[in-house]
């Protein structure tokens, strides 16, 4: 496993054991066990997995989730912390880099950012960076049903366009408070939005951002 990636691993599966299995998360309906399910059925069982993008195939995936679920919480979290077996995709460190990055890192924050007191955490250039690469070319994903135009900006300057559409609504911040934003937690990311008072108000209400 790569660098980013298994670092994220290892924060996520260390804060679910710390939190415990009942603990909230910003997933709507889900406490970290639920969390600790989806992780481990997302990298270890494909045939399910394909419910995520596929609606034919959300019941099933549902029903392993939740078989998962029922699992010993240590169990869930020692799965986590192994990483996928060797014959899962993600098992590759290009696709564990690609996809797990971020998968990882959102999902701790959806732990971190459910607790009061949270505050966001300090990340070191590289990974910004590799966050805002892969933001970059998964913008136009994750903004296509957004109500309005939506344009993600960095501090720099630098640009990534989610949406195209009027009114437009430019979200500033770091990389990383820009994925969570995009990616549909919007009322917990740190950033700055500068556009129509109406639109910028729709946009924070809607559920039509991330994947």
């Amino acid at each position: 496993m790569s660098t980013h990636a298994k670092r994220e691993r290892l924060l996520l599966a260390d804060l679910l054991e710390a939190e415990g299995p009942e603990a909230p998360t910003l997933c709507e309906g889900w406490k970290t066990r639920d969390l600790a399910a989806h992780m481990v059925v997302r990298e270890r069982r494909a045939d399910a997995a394909g419910g995520l993008l596929i609606k034919q195939l959300a019941g099933r995936l549902e029903r392993v989730q939740d078989e998962f679920a029922a699992k010993p919480y240590e169990e869930l979290i020692q799965l986590i912390r192994t990483g996928p077996p060797r014959f899962s995709p993600f098992s590759l460190k290009q696709i564990d880099e690609a996809a797990n990055a971020v998968e990882f890192y959102i999902h701790t924050e959806d732990v971190r950012r459910a607790r009061p007191g949270w505050t966001p955490r300090a990340l070191d250039p590289v990974f910004s960076d590799a966050l805002w690469s892969r933001l970059e070319r998964s913008a136009r994903l994750v903004g296509r049903k957004s109500p309005v135009g939506l344009v993600l900006r960095r501090p720099d300057g630098r640009t990534a366009v989610a949406h195209r559409g009027v009114p437009v609504v430019t979200v500033t911040g770091e990389p990383a408070e820009l994925l969570l934003f995009a990616y549909g937690r919007q009322e917990v990311a740190d950033v700055e939005l500068d556009g129509d008072k109406t639109a910028i108000a729709t946009l924070h209400e809607t559920k039509q951002l991330g994947l």
